[in-house]
């Protein structure tokens, strides 16, 4: 097979959730171990890291995974979805996995597998944690790719979990409260294991110190002993933070530390990142302050991270943006607020097995919008997608694909205009 066709495999022969929706959730841990048995267990010859949440896994894990990089580890990181090319998913000190590896992968393995009927996501973690494995990395951090207890990733028993945050996302699957969904989250602490929680909330602490109880561990809450107490952003630079250790003020632990994601909602996961580093310190992970200061700094140089309020043009100022659930779309129209501009274009496309309610009622008004469908099954029609924006009073025209919605936007917009691309990962994935 050439790579080509063994993509074309891998895409129509299996259930791709990311297409098709929850008609490719599988809701146990079976196919997985079948797999990771069938490859004689490599996830237990690594050492991970596994970074659950509902927003800021991503960054998160990709921070992480520079920070070692600098410090001299062959790092592994696993992600997911991908925006332009498959390989993005799996690579080792950022360089993704190469396509012979994949080729003979899924020509080693295809009957095999067959028996299993395993989903897109369950083989890819198989392939990754096999890539892994050969590689032989120092650390492999693995992101979560839905929930946490049930997740395909939820085979390894790392050297810290992490949490980033709880918010309203996939509550088919998840559940419909955020004890619930924090519940499933939970799902990935394990007997002795350190947990990182990137946020405190009021309404779900309990539900990560109870399991932390039973599993016999020690939780740490990443904004209970880091605060940001300066920053400074634009749109066009690094975004630059002042990290305090609470408790101990006037003495900076971080000044000036610099982050190669401007994005403000970033201070949130460095919080996390620096936490989740302590603790990996205490377990002698020899990491130097200079090694957390180039990671972060040079987050998308060493990793290859994209579409987190990342710059495709100045003139007009045209950003994109993955933020696509209620508290992702609030942290982005913060952002947008803040952003100088006279007029918003807003290019929106959303998939079909959401509530889009919350999030087209916190939409603004006065944007011009440009209704858009990416080019996946489980995609929202744009037309479904403006009648119900109608309702909440944005207006706006309809277009059959991205490019040609970016393309009118572009046409549109005057110099000193925005126009922002988000609403759905698919979107800015076809707009990169």
């Amino acid at each position: 097979m050439t790579y080509q066709q063994t993509l074309d495999y891998l895409y129509s022969q299996l259930p791709m959730f990311h297409r098709i929706g929850s008609a490719a959730y599988k809701a146990n841990l079976d196919n997985t171990i079948a797999i990771c048995n069938l490859l004689n267990n490599p996830q237990n010859k690594f050492k991970s890291i596994h970074v659950a949440g509902t927003n800021g896994k991503g960054s998160t894990s990709h921070m992480i995974a520079s920070i070692l990089q600098s410090s001299g580890l062959k790092v592994g990181l696993y992600t997911s979805p991908h925006l332009k090319d498959f390989r993005e998913r799996i690579r080792v000190n950022g360089k993704m996995i190469s396509q012979k590896f994949i080729i003979d992968f899924v020509e080693k393995y295809e009957k095999e597998f067959a028996k299993i009927q395993p989903s897109f996501f369950e083989w890819t973690v198989g392939l990754a944690f096999d890539y892994f494995s050969k590689q032989k990395v120092d650390m492999a951090v693995i992101e979560v790719g839905l929930g946490g207890r049930l997740d395909s990733t939820n085979v390894i028993h790392p050297v810290v979990s992490v949490i980033t945050n709880i918010s309203y996302d996939h509550q088919n699957l998840l559940g419909n409260t955020l004890r619930k969904i924090a519940g499933e989250k939970a799902g990935i602490i394990k007997p002795r294991v350190p947990v990182i929680i990137g946020e405190t909330q009021s309404e779900v602490k309990d539900v990560f110190v109870n399991k932390v109880k039973k599993a016999k561990s020690h939780i740490y809450f990443a904004d209970e002993y880091y605060r940001v107490v300066n920053h400074k952003q634009s749109y066009k630079d690094k975004l630059r933070l002042i990290v305090d250790v609470k408790g101990k003020n006037g003495k900076f632990t971080y000044k000036n530390l610099q982050c190669e994601l401007p994005g403000l909602y970033q201070k949130k996961n460095i919080l996390t990142v620096l936490k989740t580093i302590d603790v990996l310190k205490q377990k002698k992970y020899p990491i130097s302050e200079r090694s957390v200061r180039n990671g972060i700094s040079n987050v998308i140089k060493q990793t290859g991270l994209q579409g987190r309020w990342q710059l495709l043009s100045k003139r007009p100022l045209t950003i994109a943006d993955t933020g696509h659930n209620e508290a992702g779309i609030k942290e982005v129209l913060s952002q947008i607020k803040l952003t100088p501009h006279k007029n918003l274009h807003f290019v929106l496309g959303m998939v079909n097995d959401k509530d889009i309610s919350k999030i087209l009622s916190l939409l603004p008004k006065s944007a011009t919008y440009y209704f858009c469908r990416a080019s996946i099954p489980r995609a929202l029609d744009q037309n479904e997608l403006a009648l119900s924006a109608k309702i909440f009073g944005l207006k706006g025209k309809i277009y059959p694909s991205v490019k040609k919605a970016l393309k009118v936007a572009e046409g549109s917009a005057k110099t000193n205009d925005l126009i922002f691309i988000g609403g759905s990962t698919f979107v800015v994935a076809e707009a990169l």
